[in-house]
């Protein structure tokens, strides 16, 4: 049966799958600096001032306060401006196989660093899902795709650099926050605290007069809505939902099932695109189902 930590780490998925859709035309005309200060100011502003209504501001403690600052400065700052600086080279479907590695990393390094194991049915499981993921991006273009979203903008060994160094810090950022996300904690307030670290330093470097922080073009009010709501949708529910399910969940299930977001995607590029998936992005789909419901199952 679902457990509430599956069911919100696979919203969190779902949250994340729209997001990245959402995410690539700011991305591009923006930049991954600018694009990501402004949607880090957004979502600051908006779950601080949830956290004043509702209360949760009380739940943090200064040992709190510190794991999620350094959670975010890792998995936020150092980790999507490098997804996003991916994306902007590969496009998302080839940057959504390279982030879903983030689901083998964490297991990895929270049975190191937390002593977390899995069961034989759970590891398998989470093995035909990560394996359905990767599969299902790696197969999804058709070799007469020609949309802009499937070329290469730069050099293509940086992009998969980018993407891989982008996994590691959503791996070290979840991992970090895993042992702070007590029952009594306000998931709202840590994440509050997560994006307010990463967004200071994004304005620490614009200040500070660093080149690559600077956008690449002006903010239109387009822009600025589309940056809105992907940062609202992916970061401001997305990630709450994740730091929820770390309170009661094991960080690597939690992991596992968040990073089928990459096969979310697959029918979001259908209706983006006009056109279906490839045949292979249907395997690995069904892979990814056969695993999800092993774990869920287990």
């Amino acid at each position: 049966m679902f457990l509430p930590y599956d069911l919100l780490a696979l919203v969190a998925a779902a949250c994340w799958a729209i997001g990245s859709i959402l995410a690539v035309a700011p991305a591009r005309h923006l930049g991954p600096f600018a694009f990501n200060r402004w949607r880090l100011l957004i979502v600051a502003t908006a779950l601080w001032l949830f956290c004043l209504v509702d209360g949760g501001w009380r739940t943090l403690s200064p040992g709190l306060m510190s794991a999620m600052a350094l959670s975010g400065l890792i998995g936020i700052f150092i980790g999507d401006t490098a997804l996003f600086a991916a994306m902007n080279r590969l496009g998302p479907r080839r940057t959504g196989v390279l982030f879903a590695s983030h689901a083998l990393f964490t297991p990895l390094l929270s049975f190191v660093w937390l002593g977390e194991t899995m069961n034989s049915q759970a590891m398998f499981g989470a093995l035909l899902t990560v394996a359905g993921v990767m599969a299902a991006v790696l197969l999804g273009r058709r070799a007469e795709e020609n949309h802009e979203w499937e070329m290469d903008q730069g050099d293509v060994r940086v992009g998969i650099a980018l993407g891989l160094i982008a996994a590691l810090c959503q791996a070290l950022g979840t991992l970090l926050a895993k042992p702070v996300m007590t029952p009594d904690v306000d998931p709202v307030a840590a994440s509050a605290v997560r994006i307010t670290a990463a967004g200071a330093m994004h304005f620490l470097l614009l200040f500070g007069g660093v080149r690559v922080a600077m956008a690449h073009h002006p903010l239109t009010f387009q822009v600025f809505r589309q940056t809105a709501t992907n940062g609202l949708l992916a970061m401001g529910v997305g990630m709450t939902l994740v730091l929820l399910a770390l309170k009661y969940g094991n960080v690597g299930m939690v992991a596992v099932l968040s990073s089928v977001s990459p096969v979310l995607v697959l029918p979001l590029l259908w209706w983006r695109l006009g056109r279906s998936p490839a045949p292979g992005a249907w395997f690995g789909a069904a892979l990814t189902v056969l695993g999800t419901a092993l774990i869920l199952l287990r």
